[in-house]
């Protein structure tokens, strides 16, 4: 086996009967801190920032990290090193950007629920631009500004009604969507918005969804967005810069997805043929970064053959890799050593109490109690979404920077899932009846 068998996994590869991680061991790592555990190369991270970073080359564009991807300390800082802006959508995801060395200015913050408290707080710090998702949401905020004696920099989500073609979950962009402002309501909400003392008006947005893997939706989203900008300006509404979302995929299964670098030389001719192409640009791109760069360790506990199925039982579960619960999502599985021996077919479960806890169906694979695998393409909406159900703690997460490895997430105990729990008084309350 070799890294060929492993989809877009540059940075992780077998050597010889070994799977590693840059320059790390995967069953080293897997004996140190135990299992499931979650490991990220940085190398693959970076090099997944620079594909960006060459299709920008000689652009005005701030790439913003998606935090909701992984949230983790450790990737955070990564990225804030390597100058990158981020895309929150909490008052957590800001306090965490700013724990990690990131700059408050350099924050994008989106989402349709922000709270009042969330707003004076992001003021406070300076974020550099809120993405507005509602007219409701702007009234607000120009309130909660107002109050600050502050104007608030403000984009507009636009909801452009494209379909990306990819699960109806995680599409953002049709007007079935939560997200954004309707495309015909965009022009008079600037309108609105150029009226209100406690914002500025700094630029547009628009995110579409996730795991795209075709160009299309990408250049029908482009087009509405310059639409909506010409009309924009006409009304003499200035635009200073143009935020077009993430959402590009990775390769999970034999996914095909076009690569940053390429998509976005195709999306700048497009924006140099409309006469926009020395625009600040914004760009917040989540798992294409780390998705790839990211495995999930975890040991085989027991094998149960049936007459339907067979089932190879692991100890990681949905509440560890809740994607293929959540989305029906593919992750390949591989050995940390392969076998020599013949596959079987088994359907890969976790230990939860829950029919859906399964991380693969029908995998050919040739294991043993005791041995260890690899869920692959593990590194965004994985620990993001990770839980406590059936009262499992959250794994360990480690940062492998080639012969070295960080621990960047201790493995939670019971004593950290119950902290904050209390007890009530035993004895009879008022009111009971024996």
């Amino acid at each position: 086996m070799s890294s060929q068998d492993l989809p877009g996994q540059p940075h992780i590869a077998y050597r010889g009967n070994e799977l590693f991680s840059e320059e790390m061991r995967l069953s080293d790592l897997a004996k140190q801190h135990g299992t499931p555990l979650f490991v990220y190369s940085k190398s693959a991270m970076l090099s997944a920032l620079a594909a960006y970073q060459r299709g920008f080359a000689g652009r005005k564009v701030q790439i913003c990290y998606a935090l909701k991807a992984n949230p983790a300390l450790g990737v955070i800082q990564v990225f804030a090193q390597a100058g990158c802006g981020f895309d929150i959508v909490s008052g957590g995801d800001m306090d965490r950007v700013l724990a990690a060395g990131g700059q408050a200015d350099k924050i994008i913050f989106s989402g349709v629920g922000k709270t009042r408290a969330e707003m004076r707080r992001a003021l406070a710090a300076g974020v550099g631009c809120f993405n507005v998702e509602s007219e409701a949401e702007l009234e607000v905020l120009s309130d909660v500004a107002l109050s600050m004696g502050l104007r608030a920099p403000v984009s507009i989500r636009v909801n452009p009604n494209v379909d990306p073609q990819t699960h109806p979950y995680i599409s953002t962009g049709l007007k079935s969507s939560k997200f954004g402002v309707a495309h015909e309501r965009v022009v008079p909400t600037y309108q609105r918005a150029a009226k209100l003392a406690g914002v500025r008006v700094v630029g547009i947005d628009c995110h579409i969804g996730s795991q795209i893997t075709q160009e299309e939706p990408y250049l029908d989203a482009i087009d509405r967005m310059l639409d909506l900008v010409e009309a924009i300006e006409a009304a003499g509404i200035p635009i200073q810069h143009i935020d077009f979302g993430g959402g590009l995929g990775i390769n999970y299964n034999g996914d095909t997805p076009p690569s940053a670098d390429d998509l976005w030389k195709k999306l700048l001719a497009r924006l140099d043929t409309r006469g926009f192409g020395k625009r600040q640009l914004m760009i917040e791109p989540g798992r294409s970064l780390v998705g790839n760069a990211g495995v999930c360790v975890t040991e085989v506990l027991y094998l149960k053959p049936g007459e339907q199925k067979n089932f190879c039982v692991i100890d990681a579960a949905m509440n560890d890799l809740p994607r293929p619960a959540l989305y029906q999502a593919f992750h390949q599985i591989v050995p940390l050593s392969p076998r020599p021996d013949t596959p079987a077919t088994w359907d890969v479960v976790g230990p939860i109490c829950e029919s859906g806890d399964w991380i693969g169906h029908e995998r050919a694979l040739a294991v043993q109690p005791g041995d260890l695998l690899a869920v692959l393409s593990a590194g965004a909406y994985c620990m993001s979404m990770a839980s406590n159900y059936n009262s499992r703690g959250r794994a360990a997460e480690i940062l492998v920077d080639g012969k070295q490895s960080h621990v960047i997430r201790q493995r939670e105990s019971i004593a950290d899932q119950m902290r904050g729990e209390t007890l009530p008084p035993c004895g009879r309350t008022s009111g009971s009846s024996a």
